[in-house]
């Protein structure tokens, strides 16, 4: 029996401040990614930064059936304003990343601000972390990560 290895993409977005809100954020990565080749992308949205700790991670993630959603994807891009070492632990992007680490799920972020090393960024297994901070940079960051999930 062939392995079928899925087409879509999830989409875990939060938002850019007040100017570009979660579902904004992800509507422009999705399009960057329907743009560069891929069809099919599972967007979810969350009003919450993903990139600042917070206590609730686990129970925002369950809420919105991330881990099903994940194990049915080929790939996870992970959309927040800021990943840095100080927040990352404890902030939804790094239950995320974890969450698609140990299921085998490769993991991709998309971040205004990005405060990693590749240390970091490889303790977290992010394949790789794009940096816009625009609606069309959004669009262009997603069109590049297209050629690659």
């Amino acid at each position: 029996m062939p392995v079928v290895i899925p087409e879509t993409v999830l989409v875990l977005a939060g938002p850019f401040g007040e100017r570009l809100g979660a579902g904004r954020v992800a509507g422009a990565i999705a399009r960057g990614l329907t743009a560069g080749g891929r069809q099919e992308c599972d967007v979810c949205a969350l009003e919450e930064d993903l990139g600042v700790r917070t206590d609730d991670a686990s129970k925002l993630l369950d809420a919105a059936n991330f881990s099903e959603r994940m194990r049915a994807a080929r790939a996870v891009v992970i959309v927040c304003t800021r990943l840095d070492d100080r927040t990352l632990a404890g902030s939804v992007a790094f239950e995320a990343a974890t969450r698609a680490r140990q299921s085998g799920v490769p993991a991709y972020a998309v971040t205004a601000h990005n405060a990693l090393d590749s240390f970091e960024a490889r303790i977290v297994d992010l394949q790789l972390v794009l940096e816009a901070d625009t609606a069309r940079g959004l669009s262009a960051a997603a069109k590049e990560l297209a050629t690659l999930v």
